[in-house]
């Protein structure tokens, strides 16, 4: 049976995997248990070892060496403990990705462009943890010393299950519960690795059989087929892309989810279905937590949030949205996409807040 090959990120992804990422998220268990029976002072460190070991062997020494020089330089502007440096240093560190004559010199690398976009994605996704680090390393009390080394920084931007494509785990959480001491069970883990895999095995059947049934992307690339839908067809398309967007987010988080959780880890939680939400503000706080919190705990907030003026929310907001659309590749649908969805969560705490007034409720 054909299947529709419209949907760029899971075909991208699904290939890697079998080809060569579950094999290395495979050794990454394999030396995870090992060090948590053997050596569990020293896991950070083996899992760091690993981790460069695998991001040298998928992106070359070239793309290990691009990773290494960002993390580096994050860390040295990360001394002057100014976040406003910090942040600096991140968005120009971000914008080298999108020079064309560095895109162009970084294609002649690799012989394929799908291995020019492994590193692209995974270097911008490495650029968020960086930040992660960078900022926690502003922020550190005296005493925290010794768990913001550059060597913990490798450790967090090296650590393989979050590598390539996320989910993103602030560094405050990762380092705390990386040096959490707890008692280890070979047999329950087994039991959960067992359930987590029967578990993604369900998700990817499910996400399979829509590709090969439904065809939801192929509609959308052509405009001729939409123009003939009725409004109820192209409802029913809108949800079923979404819908798909969801189950493709189950799999490819599911996956360094379980693993983060065999590591003694505690994984941010998986995306909420979307047929259950019905607000802008809740998708953005449960579809992509990892996003989520990084986005609340080094934008939102330090730019005074819900505790400023009005005005001050409605600036903290938009920096938000317009951080995201510009990691997402800073492309004008992007910069659409996120001022309506800044409008939506706008409108959506305006009137909750309009409701909130005791002569309205009393007319309610």
């Amino acid at each position: 049976m054909y299947q529709d090959p419209m949907d760029f990120e899971w075909s991208y992804w699904i290939e890697w995997g079998r080809e060569h990422i579950l094999w290395l998220l495979a050794g990454h268990l394999l030396v995870s248990q090992v060090s948590r029976l053997l050596v569990e002072k020293y896991k950070p460190w083996c899992l760091m070892v690993y981790g460069m070991a695998a991001c040298w062997l998928l992106l070359g020494i070239k793309g290990f060496a691009v990773i290494l020089l960002h993390a580096t330089i994050s860390f040295t502007v990360a001394q002057f403990q100014l976040s406003l440096l910090t942040w600096l240093c991140s968005l120009i560190l971000l914008s080298t990705l999108r020079i064309p004559a560095v895109e162009e010199a970084k294609r002649k690398w690799y012989d394929t462009e799908n291995e020019y976009y492994l590193l692209l994605f995974t270097v911008s996704v490495r650029c968020l943890f960086c930040t992660s680090f960078s900022l926690e390393y502003c922020w550190h009390r005296p005493d925290q010393k010794s768990s913001h080394s550059f060597l913990w920084m490798l450790a967090y931007v090296f650590y393989y299950p979050t590598f390539h494509n996320g989910p993103l785990m602030n560094f405050d959480e990762f380092s705390k519960q990386m040096r959490r001491k707890e008692a280890f069970s070979l047999k329950t883990n087994l039991g959960i690795l067992i359930v987590g895999v029967i578990r993604i095995f369900f998700w990817w059947c499910l996400a399979e059989l829509m590709i090969h049934l439904m065809y939801i992307h192929a509609f959308y690339s052509s405009a001729s087929p939409l123009e003939a839908a009725s409004y109820w067809a192209l409802g029913g398309l809108a949800l079923a892309q979404v819908l798909f967007f969801y189950v493709k987010y189950l799999v490819l988080y599911g996956v360094p989810a379980l693993l983060l959780q065999m590591d003694g880890l505690e994984p941010p939680a998986l995306p909420c279905c979307v047929s259950l939400m019905h607000s802008f503000t809740k998708m953005w706080r449960t579809f992509d937590v990892g996003l989520h919190r990084f986005l609340v705990r080094y934008i939102y907030v330090p730019m005074g949030g819900s505790q400023s003026s009005l005005l001050g929310m409605l600036f903290s907001t938009a920096l938000t949205f317009a951080f995201v659309s510009y990691w997402h590749g800073g492309q004008s649908y992007l910069w659409y996409w996120g001022a309506l969805n800044w409008l939506g969560v706008i409108a959506e705490n305006g009137v909750k807040k309009i409701l909130s007034i005791s002569l309205i409720q009393d007319l309610i």
